[in-house]
């Protein structure tokens, strides 16, 4: 990601409406897998912070992060220790450590995927779960990804595939972010015959009722997937346990 999205990041994930409705999704979802007592969480990728608040939640809770920069941000917030480390070899934590690890919109920046999803597999005590989300479809690839240093979006079958090789059972494998999809995709594939303009615009804060309105409307799916699948959306979200004999759910 380009330094200065970090700080402008920290600036808004409290109150712009994607990270609000991305955050009530998760945690909606990681209320119905009901992890133990005293669980373990890490935040890989856990960027300016943002969501480690909330994480808390459902146990002790620490980042790890690759960027210097974004981990001291993530510190400045207070209330769990941030560890600066990459996928998929330069992990400073214990494998078999984690009931939970969470992947909010990280793996799509990692060249060597497959390798940091094993790594993760590692990580994550017996029946441990990860709870991954990626952007979707690369038709959507436009100047956002370019100016976050995306690797690639994905497709659920590809998704489904590499957390399978890595060992993963998969329980849930959804796209999200559907009610905005057409309006959505509309803006990026008019982009890709516009001018480039600012690559970051997506970062900035609509006024306060629309920022409202969309927050809401994106959060409401979180009624959906604690029960059903989407075929379609900007995202993809999967919740995936570790397992040495993984199967199609």
């Amino acid at each position: 990601m380009q330094p200065e999205l970090y700080q402008q990041m920290r600036n808004l994930e409290d109150s712009h409406w994607w990270f609000q409705g991305r955050r009530r999704i998760v945690a909606s979802l990681l209320g119905a897998i009901c992890l133990p007592e005293n669980a373990k969480l890490l935040d890989l990728g856990c960027g300016t912070g943002g969501n480690l608040e909330m994480l808390s939640d459902f146990g002790e809770v620490i980042g790890g992060e690759l960027d210097a920069t974004a981990a001291e941000l993530a510190r400045q917030r207070g209330g769990a220790a941030v560890l600066e480390g990459s996928l998929p070899n330069d992990l400073p934590v214990g494998e078999g450590d984690f009931n939970c690890v969470t992947m909010l919109d990280v793996l799509e920046h990692i060249e060597a995927d497959a390798r940091s999803l094993e790594a993760v597999h590692r990580l994550l005590a017996p029946r441990g779960r990860l709870l991954l989300t990626v952007p979707a479809f690369g038709f959507l690839w436009g100047p956002h990804d370019e100016a976050h240093h995306h690797q690639r979006r994905y497709r659920a079958k590809a998704l489904r595939s590499l957390l399978q090789e890595a060992g993963f059972r998969v329980n849930k494998l959804t796209y999200y972010n559907t009610w905005l999809f057409p309006p959505a995709a509309l803006v990026r594939l008019l982009r890709k015959f516009l001018p480039a303009g600012d690559a970051g615009v997506e970062l900035t804060l609509p006024p306060p009722w629309l920022n409202r309105l969309l927050g809401g409307l994106f959060a409401s799916e979180r009624h959906v997937l604690k029960h059903a699948r989407f075929p379609f959306g900007i995202s993809l979200l999967a919740i995936a346990q570790k397992s040495e004999d993984p199967a199609r759910d």
